[in-house]
Order: C-alpha cells, then structure tokens, then sequence
C-alpha cells in the first residue's frame, strides 16, 4: 500500500491543501497572544485590611485570625499566608493549578462575609479581596505629577477616575494609588490648651463626629408645592471646622481652634512617591493570574489619552515602567533566531543536495511545518511566548530530516534512470514506514513531558505540545507534500564537466570530511581498548561536572526591570526614612544602566519602602546581574537602611512578598520562638559565601512603648480598659472620626 501515491497523482489538491495549511498558520500567527512564558500562575487571591493605628500584634490577633478560621475552610487552598503589619494585614490563599480563580474568588467573598461577625467594631470597613499575586511585579506603573495640586488633590483625581477605568479593563487584577492618601480635614491637638479648658480628647471626637451629620431630613409639601429640605450639617474643608464649639467653660465658648490646628491635609501622612526623584503619585498596576501581559498592557495604552483628557488641565500622566517591552524585545530576538536557523537548515540542505528543485522541496516542508504548527497553538490556546517559539526553533533540525529521506531515496531511483514520477512512488512507498518510524521515536521522547504537573509540568507541556505538532505536520508533509514534488522537480545530476563551482566545492568539502571519517573509524576500529577508556572517562566525567555545575529551578533572566525593597531602622521617623529613600534613588539613577526610577515610602511601614527600576534597551547596558553587583557597594554607603535589588522574573513561586530570590519559611507555635530562630538562621546564613543579601521579613527590632494600668484604680475613677484605649487611639492614632461626602 502506497499512501502517497494519491497526493503525487492529483498535484493540485495536494499544493491547494498545502497553501491553505501554510495559509491558516500564517493568520494564526497574528492572532495567537504574546506573553513572557505559558500560564503557569497559580490561582491566588489576597486579601487584605486595614485599621489605623494598629499594632502588627492588634492586626493579627484580631483581624488575621478571624479571617483565617473562615478562609481555611475553603476547599482546594495549597497555601494560605498572612502578614500583619501596621495599620493593615494581608493573607495570600493559593490555590491548585485546576482551581477556576473566579469559583475561589466567590468562595473567598463568602468566607469574609462570614468572619465580619468576629472581626473588631473599630474596623470602619470589610475587608476586601483582589485575584491577584502580591510577590508578581507590576506590568505598568504611571507617574501622576502636577505643579500646583496637591498630593492629595492628585490622590483624589486619580482614585475617582484612573482607578476605577482601569480596574474595569480585563486582565487587570488591583489597581494600588500610592504616593499619597485622600483628602481630609486634619486636626491636630494641643495637650496643653486641651488641659487648661478641661476638655479631654473623647469630647473633641464626639463633637467631630456630630458636626458632620449629612443625613436625611425630609421634605414640605403644600397644596401646590413641594420642597426638598437641605441644611448646612456636612462641613467639607477645614474652614467649616475651625470655629466649632466643642465645650463651654466659664459660660464661654471653647471651639476647635482654641485647642487644636485645624488644616486640609490627606488622611494619612506617612506616605511618599517618587518618579526619577520627583514627587509624584504612582498608579500600580498588576495583573490578574493567568492574564496576558501584553494584551493587558495595551488595553491600558489605548485608554490613557482618554484618562489624562479627563483630569485636570495641570496634571501630567508619564508611563513610569512599561513591562510589556521587555517582553516584545525578547520574542524578538527569539523570532530572529527562528528565521537564522530556518535559513542555515535550508543553507546546509542545499550544500549537500547541490541542487535547486531538491533543496526547495525540504526548503516548503520546513516553513509549512512550521506555519502549520502555529495553526495548532491557536486551536490549543497557546500563546507565542519564549518556550514556544524556542520548540518552533529545536523543531526546525527535526521537521527537515523526514523530507530529506524522501528526496534522498527519490534521487537513488532518478539516477538510476527510472523517471521522476515512478520515483517518487517507488521512494516514498519505501521510506513510509521509515519516516513513520522516525516520527513516533521523536514523539515518545516528549510523551513524559505530558505527564508532569505542578508549575514545572505547566511550563513546559505547551513546549512539548508544540514539537509534537511540529514533527506530526512534517510527517503528513513528507508523505503528501514531498513526494509530490519530487516527482516535478528532482533532475538528473550533471556531467562533472557541466556542474557548477558550489557543486565542486560541495564536492571537495564532502570528499575531505569524507577521508577524515575513514581514518577516524580505521584509528577506532584498530583501538579497541582506548575507545572503551575514553568511553568510561567521558562517563565519569560527566558525573563529575554534573556534580559541581550550578543548580537552580529556571535560570534568571534579564527582563530589564528591578525590583528594590527597602529595610530601615525600624525605630527611624517617616521624615527619616524619605531622606534615605531619596538617597538610594539618586544612587540608581546616576547608574548609566538604569532608565526610570520609582520609588514608595510609608503606607504599609513607616519606615520601609518600594522601588522600581526600568533599565534601557540590553544593547545599551550591561546584563542585569552586572548592575546589581556595581550597584551593590553604593547602596551599602548608606547607613541605617539597607536596599535589597532582584531582577524582576516571569516565574514566580509562591504568594509572598520578600526581599531575595529564594525564600526560606520557618514554622513555629509561638512567636517568641520563632523569632529567635529566624534570627539564629538569618545569621548562619549570612556567613556562607556563596550567599548574599540575605535578610528576615520579621521586623521587632522597633521601639515600643508600653502603657500599664492599674484596673483598681481605673475602675475607681470610672474608667473602662475602652476607655483608655479610644484615649490612646485618639492621640496618636491618627485616628478617622467622620467621613466627608462630596460630589467628584
């Protein structure tokens, strides 16, 4: 039975079927996404709270543990972390790679719903939930600027409108504004004017808190009209506030102002942005788990013009880190050497076949294989992303070799001098189960690839999916296509005086390599046991190189992004730790490698922060490991903080935020102990040399102080342990009494 017989007897339907493969692939290829690596996310979820004022201690006693009674009864969770910091906590949940992220999403909405009844009073709002991974970096990051708003100002522009157009974008999983706070009204207290009227600090709360009503109030009908009540009860600015009458002592009024300063400010002041060292608020930007980059990041170019038209005239809105381009510059050069080894497959093929017809026939085999190929990534959901494209490039030696059987055995028969059609027949019917053979050994070696799960199975499935593809194309080619052309294009070779002179230098070249095998086999035939020794050497050192060669889970690569987390002295000021920051900017920028820089205080941590780093072009730089390391001495000048730099990675395990490379977790029943081994730990650690920055995400080296009370007396006086607490909570809590409500 001859299966290509029917292929080589209708030519047309064979080439039509071969224009429309390679036809289909071609407009596959510009519609199949464009992403870093295939999807390998792990479905996450954060979520996350906040209560002003709070203690780390406070936020995980009270806050983190309700919610993780309730989020620890969801079913499919691999991992579920937490971290409690001041004034908020967040708990990362992970999921199994099967797990929909929407289905968790609802499951994690229920369970907040749940724990409300058992999280504090004081928690003004419910926590709230986001589909994404905290230890992924930001696929874009836009620098809000002007020169006469406030950050405040510019904070509220932003979270009215970019926020909101932006988290409405599909793909995008949090929107984060930092830099600034919303606007408020600031009172700041003066103890001593407070002491001399008497008036403590509960009753300046509650006449805040009355001051500001903006509730319903009814309306007045007639007989022929109707009018709708409004009051002067909601004061917005700080002017509505100053001359409030708090107490009266003496018959007197005692207002606001007599005891306190009284200003429009933001809600919390312990926060800073920075943008190539100017102060700006930063729009971060991160996507949802299994969302393409690229497509995302486009999608928030094509609304910018619209969001900077609907701010105000005076404010400026830069694209501060795009991580999109990185990306592109990386297929690029993949694509690049895709097309360099098609064209030195189809240079080596024409050196040795020495002819025209019979180097076009693999030539068309090779791009429709690999046009083809792309057709199938479509249908299958793949995207073009680095492992795809590098299985298009392994596939490129592999698709070439069933075409090049079939011409070879084609070209026996011709010089034989039977004609080009019955050699086609006759050469392909013999070679079928050859090539047949050949394909299904290539296909076995990638089956257990199929197999493999967690994040590593994920990752290269779609690699393994698309050489299979790939060889399968080749095979169906080689059978159809091939023989079809070989039977119009394969000639009769020259008369030596005839052939041309890359036919001679084929020739000669083939003719030495040829001797050079001869006496390399003869000098192998004749030393038996020397061959066998360099056998056994070459296998033990193999053993020995793969013994010492470096080890890792996926190499590091040079997306041209860094990511910067900065550790201060944890009992430094805020005003402190924005010197410091502006620092280690101005050190990075000064490096000729790096592009943008941003950069975020306070927030989370008084005294850490957040920096992003976009490097130029690689032709323009050194590689990224380079810059870290000159960068390294620079930051360490700066004393009392220390910057840890990692190169930004598309595979990330894990949901939490850290400071290295690799993470380490230690487990322990109280935290007592634990801190005292992940000290010891960080200590061993340090002295190895093969490691470097290695640092703890414990932060108790902070001054505290504590406040003891005596309930005996306290009870006298009439004093609950409330009591004493909303009295500490109102001095130095910063502490939010009222919300005021205001159109945009």
């Amino acid at each position: 039975m001859n299966l290509s017989a029917p292929f080589v007897r209708r030519p047309i339907g064979t080439v039509l079927m071969t224009i429309g493969l390679a036809l289909a692939g071609a407009a596959a290829y510009f519609q199949l996404p464009v992403s870093p690596l295939p999807e390998v996310d792990l479905p996450t979820v954060t979520v996350s709270a906040s209560l002003a004022g709070a203690s780390p201690d406070t936020m995980s006693a009270s806050v983190a543990t309700p919610l993780e009674k309730h989020l620890g009864r969801i079913a499919d969770v691999d991992e579920m972390t937490s971290t409690s910091r001041i004034n908020s906590t967040q708990i990362v949940l992970q999921f199994g790679l099967e797990r929909n992220i929407d289905g968790a999403a609802r499951d994690v909405q229920a369970a907040i719903n749940a724990a409300r009844v058992d999280l504090p009073a004081t928690l003004r709002s419910n926590p709230t939930y986001r589909k994404i991974n905290p230890a992924d970096a930001p696929i874009v990051i836009l620098a809000i600027t002007s020169p006469t708003k406030t950050p405040g100002q510019i904070y509220d522009a932003a979270s009215n409108i970019i926020q909101q157009q932006l988290s409405q974008i599909n793909g995008v999983g949090d929107v984060e504004i930092g830099g600034a706070s919303l606007p408020a009204v600031r009172v700041d207290l003066n103890p001593t004017a407070l002491a001399h009227y008497g008036v403590n600090l509960e009753d300046v709360r509650a006449a805040l808190s009355s001051a500001n009503a903006n509730r319903p109030k009814g309306v007045v009908e007639t007989a022929g009209l109707r009018y709708q009540i409004y009051t002067n009860d909601a004061g917005t600015v700080a002017a509505d506030y100053a001359h409030l009458v708090i107490a009266y002592r003496n018959k007197a009024p005692v207002r606001l102002s007599d005891v306190a300063k009284v200003f429009d400010g933001v809600e919390d002041v312990h926060n800073m942005g920075l943008y190539n060292g100017k102060n700006a608020v930063l729009v971060i930007v991160t996507r949802s788990p299994g969302a393409n980059i690229i497509r995302t990041v486009g999608l928030i170019k094509k609304r910018l013009p619209t969001l900077a038209a609907a701010l105000p005239a005076d404010v400026d809105v830069s694209l501060a880190l795009d991580r999109s381009v990185t990306i592109r510059a990386s297929l690029a050069d993949v694509e690049r050497t895709l097309a360099i080894s098609v064209v030195l497959v189809v240079g080596v093929v024409a050196f040795f076949l020495q002819s025209g017809g019979a180097t076009l026939i693999p030539s068309v085999c090779v791009t429709v294989s690999l046009l083809g190929t792309l057709g199938v990534m479509y249908l299958l959901g793949f995207s073009l992303d680095n492992l795809s494209l590098m299985a298009l490039t392994v596939a490129t030696g592999f698709v070439v070799d069933d075409a090049i059987v079939v011409v070879e055995n084609t070209t026996r028969h011709v010089e034989k001098g039977m004609s080009r059609f019955q050699a086609a027949l006759k050469g392909a019917q013999e070679v079928g189960f050859t090539v047949l053979s050949m394909t299904l050994s290539l296909i076995a070696v990638f089956i257990p690839i199929l197999f493999m799960g967690s994040i590593v199975g994920r990752l290269f499935r779609e690699f393994a999916i698309t050489l299979t593809a790939a060889i399968i194309i080749s095979l169906i080619l080689s059978l159809t296509t091939t023989p079809m052309m070989c039977a119009y294009l394969i000639s009769r070779p020259r008369p030596p005086g005839q052939r041309g002179w890359f036919a001679r230098l084929s020739d000669r070249t083939i003719g030495w390599m040829t001797r050079v095998y001869e006496k390399g086999l003869n000098w192998a035939l004749d030393s038996g046991p020397i061959v066998v020794a360099i056998i056994f050497a070459s296998i033990a050192m193999n053993w020995y190189l793969f013994s010492i060669v470096p080890k890792g889970f996926f190499p590091q690569q040079d997306t041209g992004q860094m990511v910067g987390g900065l550790q201060a002295d944890q009992s430094a000021s805020f005003q402190l730790s924005q010197q410091r920051i502006r620092t280690f900017v101005s050190i990075i920028r000064a490096d000729p490698a790096v592009n943008t820089v941003v950069a975020l205080a306070g927030g989370r941590s008084s005294s850490g922060g957040f920096m992003q780093i976009q490097l130029k072009p690689k032709n323009q730089r050194a590689p990224i490991d380079e810059v870290v390391t000159r960068l390294r001495p620079q930051l360490a000048k700066v004393s009392g903080s220390a910057l840890y730099l990692n190169p930004v990675q598309d595979v990330r395990a894990g949901g939490r935020q850290s400071n290295a490379t690799y993470q380490y977790t230690l487990k322990a029943d109280d935290l007592d102990t634990l801190r005292v081994w992940a000290t010891k730990l960080a200590a061993a650690m340090e002295l190895q040399p093969s490691l470097t920055d290695v640092n703890t995400d414990q932060e108790e080296h902070g001054l505290e102080s504590y406040v003891t009370f005596n309930r005996d007396s306290a009870a006298q006086l009439g004093l609950s342990p409330g009591n004493i607490d909303n009295a500490l909570y109102d001095a130095y809590g910063q502490r939010q009494v009222s919300t005021i409500y205001k159109e945009l």
